[in-house]
């Protein structure tokens, strides 16, 4: 097992760990969770042993075999494959040893330790580490051909997953990864859970991904001031026990203080009468004994909100016979050719959908994403746009695209030019970056500070349409959370691709995938999805879209759902067990249909209640008798303007409303 025993960490002048006690036991599956800049690397550094405790120390048994990924990537001309199975470094010394045995002259000695070393390979599955680290290889993301290609042939995020697949390659006991998510796509993450499940040894691991933490720890240590408590269950047990300590430690924190408000009050009246002067004495005794309670805080919330788009076009964009891909120009011939990624795309965006896009690693989210937002044009086909169509573009790479050498401030004056300066700083200072930060250079700043100026500068210029691409890279949970909220607010349209399992399903209400070159309707949800990969993709099985149980759809889906046929009078006796075999499957089918609709009701339920309260608020300044002055003239032609606006919006609201209960009311 893993001990803590009194441990204290210190970085500079700060300290991360205060006298820590923590027992973790062997096959725990362990999820380290807590604010950036609490420690969390710095204890994975110390199991490493490449830092030592200021004080106490950490015990776990010396025969263990650690493994965990490394942070640097050499430009290597090793094959990517070659790289990976270099993680199993047993068997890569072994196979060392037998070069060199065979290498020498024939001797009995000789013979025996190449016998030896032979058998030591048999027990180390050398005959099908090749497999193996195809299968990893494939699970990451790798193509057949993209094993073969050389390590420095990749980029920055691929050369990670590299290093990922080599932690895992190592035979191990204990196996520390820290943010593993953050260079994968949805796929990918859903095959390393799968994996991670089976993993025999002691994991820790850090993640700011909470549907990943809940489908992979049994335990869950939280870093909060300076200490390290142990929490059993997923990441959502871990919150429901947080969330009960903290009311008990308020109840506790709130008896305590009318206790000692009653002492002081007591000592007050009667610390002057020598009546009362010994008993005063005693309560001021009790008071100084009083140990005080510390209120168990939780984290500082953050959270901001996507403001309202001016306009909406409907639709917002068109796209006939498109075909999305790149230009390439032959540089010895000047010949340009064409690459389609995703090919023949009919679709349409309109006011208040909210996408998720789906799709197996380089089928062409990206590209579609770019293509929507007009970074790269069609090859083919047409893309028209709707008069007013602003876009928030959120790309993968955002955050490579700011100024390192500015400030937030620059950022935003350099987009709102005649905005005054504290009208800046007070919108920045809501997402975060108060007094001197904001007017400090971003280069020292963490990769969730920068995507959350990122962000922030999105927000500002009030777009209609919001195209996210990854964006929770780098985000803390904490910062995850207030995005999710914020988006389920925002009231234009989303098209978002995110591995964030709990985003997509907080925020979008329908997925379309992005699968063998084609963008086609996906009926189903996230669970479904998953079902789907695992049955084509990351094992055996039919490349059908929709999971099991779901109808084969091949063009997206129509508004208005068809009710089932009724049966004909002639039709044939059919046995009892496939007739409920047919009514489940309806039933089924007829729930999918349903679901989307209900969230659309919802959403526009909330909606309808802001827009109403929206009015109320107007019409109750036009009922005050200042307003019909004469020097709030344009404030008066402003909120008639509001007015009418709000009864226009409402209308079309509760026309769509009504449309879709009755096609809630058409599936019965």
């Amino acid at each position: 097992m893993i001990r803590f025993n009194q441990v204290s960490l210190m970085r500079g002048i700060k300290p991360l760990l205060e006298q820590v006690d923590v027992t973790l036991n062997p096959g725990d599956k362990i999820g380290l969770i807590g604010a950036n800049g609490a420690g969390k690397s710095s204890l994975f550094a110390m199991m490493r042993g490449e830092l030592h405790p200021d004080q106490g120390d950490i015990d776990f048994p010396a025969k263990w075999r650690v493994a965990y990924v490394a942070q640097e990537t050499p430009p290597l001309e090793r094959a990517a494959l070659d790289y990976a199975i270099d993680g199993d470094v047993t068997l890569r010394k072994l196979e060392a040893e037998l070069a060199r045995l065979e290498s020498e002259p024939e001797t009995t000695e000789n013979g025996i330790a190449i016998g030896e070393i032979y058998s030591a390979l048999a027990d180390a599955d050398a005959y099908t580490v090749q497999s193996r680290g195809e299968q990893l290889l494939l699970g990451l993301g790798f193509s057949l051909d993209q094993m073969q290609q050389p390590v420095a042939s990749f980029s920055g995020g691929w050369r990670m997953r590299l290093n990922l697949a080599q932690a895992l390659m190592c035979p191990s006991d204990l196996l520390l990864l820290d943010e593993p998510t953050n260079h994968l796509d949805l796929d990918a993450i859903i095959w390393l859970e799968d994996w991670l499940k089976r993993y025999p040894g002691t994991l820790l691991i850090i993640s700011h991904d909470r549907d990943f933490l809940d489908e992979i720890v049994n335990v869950v240590v939280h870093i909060d001031e300076r200490k390290l408590k142990r929490y059993s269950g997923n990441y959502s047990a871990f919150e429901r026990q947080r969330a009960a300590q903290m009311i008990l430690a308020a109840g506790a924190l709130e008896k305590q203080q009318r206790k000692r408000a009653h002492l002081e009050s007591f000592v007050n009246r009667f610390k002057a009468q020598a009546s009362k002067a010994r008993q005063a004495q005693s309560r001021m005794k009790a008071l100084a004994k009083m140990e005080e309670l510390a209120p168990l805080r939780a984290a500082a919330e953050f959270s901001f909100e996507f403001r309202e788009p001016l306009s909406a076009p409907n639709p917002l964009l068109v796209m006939e016979d498109v075909d999305a891909g790149y230009k390439i120009e032959d540089q010895a011939t000047g010949e340009i050719t064409h690459k389609t990624i995703v090919n023949n795309i009919n679709f349409s965006l309109q006011i208040g959908q909210r996408i998720g896009l789906l799709g197996v690693n380089g089928a062409g989210k990206s590209t579609l994403i770019k293509t929507i937002a007009g970074d790269i044009t069609p090859l083919t086909g047409e893309s028209t746009t709707g008069k007013g169509l602003n876009i928030g573009y959120f790309a993968q790479h955002q955050v490579e695209m700011l100024r390192h050498d500015e400030s937030p401030l620059w950022h935003l004056a350099k987009i709102a030019p005649t905005v005054r300066e504290q009208e800046l700083r007070n919108f920045l200072g809501g997402f975060n970056f108060p007094g001197t930060m904001v007017t400090s250079s971003i280069a020292p700043f963490s990769g969730g500070e920068k995507a959350r100026l990122a962000l922030a500068l999105i927000v500002w210029q009030r777009p209609n349409l919001l195209l996210l691409d990854e964006p929770t890279n780098h985000l803390d949970l904490e910062t995850r959370e207030a995005l999710t909220e914020a988006l389920a607010q925002f009231e234009g349209t989303l098209v978002v691709v995110s591995h964030d399992r709990h985003l997509l399903r907080a925020t979008t209400d329908q997925f379309i995938i992005v699968a063998d070159g084609k963008l086609q309707p996906f009926d189903g949800d996230l669970d479904d999805y998953k079902d789907w990969l695992f049955q084509t993709k990351l094992g055996k099985g039919t490349d059908v879209l929709p999971a099991a149980g779901k109808e084969n759809k091949t063009a997206f889906p129509v508004q208005s759902p068809v009710a089932p046929e009724k049966a004909a009078v002639d039709a044939p006796v059919v046995n009892t067990k496939e007739q409920k075999r047919k009514e489940a499957e309806e039933r089924q089918r007829l729930s999918a249909l349903r679901k989307p609709l209900e969230q659309k009701i919802k959403r526009l339920d909330e909606q309808i209640a802001k827009r109403t309260a929206q009015k109320a608020e107007v019409e109750a300044k036009l009922g005050e008798e200042s307003i019909y002055d004469a020097a709030n003239k344009a404030k008066l032609k402003q909120l008639l303007a509001d007015q009418t606006f709000f009864n226009k919006d409402l209308g079309e609201l509760e026309a769509q409303w009504l449309e879709l209960n009755e096609q809630m009311e058409a599936l019965g």
